[in-house]
C-alpha cells in the first residue's frame, strides 16, 4: 500500500513509501481511505510549529473517510464494508476525556491507502454524503460546531467569522441551517463573493475596513454574539470591538501570534466570554454528524487532488488561498 510519512521537520521532511497490507489488533479496525482533507494543523506539524517533541516517523492528517476492510476479534461496533470517518481526539469520549491522542499527531494518521485506527476513532458517515465530503467533517467542521455550541447560538443571533477556510466555511453553513445571522471577514472580495452565495448575510474586506470589528458591531445593530477567532494577536482587539454585552469568542488558533495586549476593563464590562476550543469530543462529532443529515448539508470542497500532490498542497497551506477545504483523493478507482 502507498503512504506518506513525515520523517523531519522543516521543508522537506516527507517522504512517499510501500508498505504491507495492515492487520488489527484488538479493539481496532482497517479502513481503505478513499479520501482524506488538510487542515492548518497539517501545515504545522510538517514544520514544527504544532508539537517539535511528536514522534517520528508519523502518517500525518486526522481527517479522512473510506471503507471498513478488516476489524479486531474483539470489535462488534463496525463491520467489513462499513461508511466510516475517522475522529480527531482517539481518548476523548464518555469513556475517556484524556484528551492526550490526537489522530495524525500523537497517533498514525490517514495519509495512506489502509489506515489503523482504535475503534472509538472513528464514526459512520451520514449516508447522504460521498467520502470527499465527510474527509472535511472530523476537525473543522466539528470545531465549528463546538464553537457555535459554547456560546449557545441559535435562530437570530449574529456571529462573526474570520477568514475563508475550512472551519469558517463550515461553521457558515452551519449557522445558516440554524437561521443565524453571519458577517464573514476575507482580503479577498472574489472570496467574499462565494461566501455570499452560501448565505452570509454581511460581508467585510478587512484590507479595506481595518476596523472591521466596529464595521461587524454596526451590521449587527449592536454587536455580534459570538466571534470564532483564528488570528490571535493581530486580530483579537478588533474581535472585542465586534461583541455586544455577553458576548462570546471562541478562541481555535493564532496565526497571527500568541502575545495578545488586553483591555480587560473593556472585556469587564462587555461582559465577555472567552471559550479555548480543541476540536471537540466523540460525541460532539456524533451530534454534529445528526445535524448535518438532518439538513442535508454538503460541505465546501475547494479543491481535490491526488495522493501524489499531497505534500505540495500540504506546505501550500500557509498561503491562504483555498477556500473551503483541500481534499486528497486516495481512490484507486
Amino acid at each position: 500500500m502507498k503512504l506518506i510519512e513525515l520523517h523531519n521537520f522543516g521543508d522537506d521532511g516527507f517522504q512517499k513509501t510501500e508498505r504491507g497490507m495492515p492487520s488489527p489488533c484488538i479493539g481496532e479496525v482497517v479502513i481503505k481511505v478513499h479520501a482524506a482533507s488538510l487542515n492548518f494543523r497539517d501545515f504545522m506539524i510538517a514544520k514544527g510549529l504544532y508539537n517539535p517533541n511528536i514522534e517520528l516517523p508519523l502518517v500525518p492528517l486526522s481527517d479522512g473517510a473510506g471503507e471498513v476492510v478488516s476489524v479486531g476479534n474483539d470489535v462488534t461496533e463496525f463491520n467489513v464494508g462499513d461508511r466510516v470517518m475517522s475522529v480527531f481526539w482517539q481518548d476523548w469520549n464518555e469513556n475517556n476525556s484524556n484528551r492526550m491522542v490526537s489522530t495524525g499527531s500523537d497517533a498514525g494518521g490517514v495519509l495512506t491507502e489502509y489506515a489503523v485506527l482504535p475503534k472509538e476513532a472513528i464514526l459512520p458517515i451520514p449516508e447522504y454524503m460521498t467520502y470527499q465530503e465527510a474527509s472535511t467533517i472530523p476537525c473543522a467542521a466539528v470545531t465549528a460546531w463546538t464553537c457555535i455550541k459554547a456560546a449557545n447560538i441559535g435562530s437570530g443571533d449574529s456571529v462573526l467569522l474570520l477568514g475563508t477556510g475550512g472551519v469558517s466555511i463550515l461553521a457558515l453553513q452551519i449557522l445558516k441551517a440554524m437561521d443565524a445571522n453571519v458577517i464573514i471577514t476575507s482580503s479577498s472580495n472574489e472570496k467574499l463573493e462565494q461566501a455570499k452565495e452560501l448565505g452570509a448575510d454581511h460581508t467585510i474586506n478587512y484590507n479595506e475596513n481595518p476596523e472591521w470589528g466596529s464595521e461587524a458591531f454596526s451590521l449587527s445593530n449592536g454587536g455580534v454574539n459570538l466571534v470564532i477567532e483564528i488570528g490571535g494577536e493581530s486580530t483579537f482587539p478588533q474581535t472585542i470591538n465586534a461583541l455586544t454585552i455577553g458576548g462570546h469568542i471562541s478562541v481555535i488558533g493564532a496565526l497571527s501570534g500568541i502575545n495578545v495586549e488586553l483591555n480587560l476593563m473593556q472585556m469587564v464590562f462587555k461582559n465577555v466570554h472567552v471559550h479555548g476550543i480543541t476540536v471537540g469530543s466523540r460525541e460532539d462529532h456524533m451530534e454534529l454528524n445528526n445535524f448535518l443529515e438532518q439538513h442535508e448539508i454538503h460541505p465546501v470542497i475547494g479543491k481535490t487532488v491526488s495522493i501524489d500532490k499531497a505534500i505540495n498542497e500540504i506546505y501550500g497551506m500557509s498561503s491562504g488561498s483555498h477556500f473551503g477545504k483541500i481534499v486528497i483523493d486516495i481512490s484507486d478507482d
